[in-house]
């Protein structure tokens, strides 16, 4: 099935709130339209390609005119209570909508609809259809059922689903870089973290349907994969043809092993988890991004204790002084917390000390919110006021930017290897692409004869906090 190019962003490791969808060119074949918007983190983008490809394959076609859609979807996660904010007020926008239309639906896919089924059902009125995570297979009889009149909801989690011989329709238009699932749930009980209620235990996909997915990636142009998991590198299966297990780090050397044209990333590394091996695999294959995100949440270790992180401050450090003696010219970035429960100033200040230590080149940075069901919240009182939480999360940003700006300005002179991704978004007489370090990188077409997916060597000569400017020079 062709799709039509839409813009996007899936690149991206986050992106909230933006809607997106696909466009199918044999669209009237098909006897109902659906819109899906996808909200949060990068799984869920994964995810919704996943249901796309269900319904594709079930005589749905999908469409990106809302006012066209039939069935409307919204997929999000329960990380942050932002997310869940954002969603149910675009469901009550879509209120007008089923008003002026008889006969549409409206339904809540993913880790929110998992954790508030409830509610969505009883208290929003609006919503007719429910799935959780590992339900996606069952939407083409619960969009049936819905069709009579009945709310159709199924939140089981399976300690087995993994889509792994579903083909995920690419919603990522620009054709060059992909999302690949490699397992699914979590088993790290943080304390914060709704994740492992939500989207169950950790169970991963066979390799060899893994490495067929990239490879026919590749096949079809796509020059860049993310593996991509809630912790990659817990990754682990049991190949009963060759009697061995498959570690992260082997999956990632028979995934690099596909072709040297074909960059592999990874997300998201859990500290107590990345290995030598993992980094050395790395360090081995030149078409192994040099990226990690390793996130941090706290600097106290009396906090992280309490999150349940199962490392401390200097076990921490000490993993990140590790990554830079293996890989020197590893990028690292991180997520923070700010005001989780008791924080305290002192410890508050050792996050901002950790963040310099490390030299971090970029962070997802977020005030603490409580999460229903979770540890934290059936342990621990929300005790750190509101202001407090923004202040000391101001503090945490100004700290990245310097950091950030820091990490570009060094950048100055040095020459990269870019694969280009597209035009930029200022000028079509640029292009945008990222270094293998993952920094975005922007530079004028010249007279060259590049094309989006194509590699170019790029000489930086200028940046902004976020951007790093350059020139062609071959």
């Amino acid at each position: 099935m062709q799709l039509l190019e839409i813009e996007n962003k899936l690149h991206d490791e986050v992106r909230q709130g933006e809607a997106y969808a696909a466009i199918s060119d044999t669209a009237s074949a098909y006897k109902k339209y659906f819109y899906i918007e996808s909200y949060g983190c990068a799984m869920n983008f994964s995810d919704t390609e996943i249901v796309a490809s269900i319904l594709n394959s079930n005589g749905y076609c999908a469409t990106r005119n809302l006012e066209d859609a039939e069935l409307i979807f919204v997929n999000t996660c329960s990380i942050r209570e932002k997310a869940e904010a954002t969603v149910r007020k675009r469901l009550t926008e879509f209120r007008k909508l089923k008003e002026a239309k008889k006969g549409i639906l409206v339904g809540v896919l993913g880790c929110m609809a998992e954790r508030l089924k409830t509610k969505l059902l009883e208290e929003e009125k609006l919503v007719d259809i429910v799935v959780g995570p590992d339900s996606y297979r069952n939407l083409p009889a619960l969009i049936e059922k819905a069709e009579t009149g009945q709310k159709a909801v199924n939140v089981l989690l399976s300690r087995e689903e993994t889509y792994a011989d579903i083909s995920p329709i690419r919603l990522d238009s620009n054709g060059v870089c992909a999302f690949v699932s490699i397992m699914r749930g979590c088993n790290n009980m943080c304390s914060f973290c709704v994740v492992p209620f939500t989207r169950g235990r950790e169970r991963s996909r066979d390799a060899y349907s893994i490495v067929a997915e990239a490879r026919d990636l590749f096949g079809r142009g796509f020059k860049e994969i993310t593996l991509l998991g809630q912790n990659v590198d817990s990754y682990y299966w049991y190949d009963e043809q060759k009697d061995k297990q498959v570690t992260f780090a082997d999956l990632l050397e028979q995934v690099a092993l596909i072709d040297k044209e074909l960059r592999v990333r990874f997300s998201t590394s859990h500290p107590k988890d990345i290995t030598d091996e993992v980094l050395f695999t790395m360090a081995k294959y030149e078409n192994v991004c040099n990226h990690i995100h390793l996130p941090l949440q706290s600097g106290s270790t009396r906090l992280l204790q309490l999150m349940n992180r199962t490392y401390s401050k200097e076990w921490y450090v000490a993993k990140v002084d590790r990554i830079k003696e293996i890989l020197p010219n590893c990028t690292i970035t991180a997520d923070i917390i700010t005001g989780f429960c008791t924080e305290t100033e002192e410890d508050h200040q050792e996050t901002l000390q950790v963040m310099e230590y490390c030299e971090y080149d970029m962070s997802y940075m977020y005030f603490y919110s409580e999460r229903p069901g979770t540890l934290a919240a059936k342990r621990f009182e929300d005790d750190v006021p509101l202001d407090v939480k923004k202040r000391r999360l101001q503090e945490v940003v100004d700290m990245q930017g310097k950091l950030s700006s820091k990490g570009n300005l060094n950048d100055i002179g040095k020459t990269f290897k870019i694969l280009i991704e597209g035009n930029s978004k200022k000028s079509d007489l640029d292009w945008t692409g990222r270094s293998e370090q993952n920094k975005s990188v922007v530079f004028p077409k010249g007279n060259y004869d590049y094309k989006k997916g194509d590699y170019a060597m790029v000489k930086i000569n200028e940046c902004t906090r976020a951007t790093l400017i350059g020139e062609i020079i071959r």
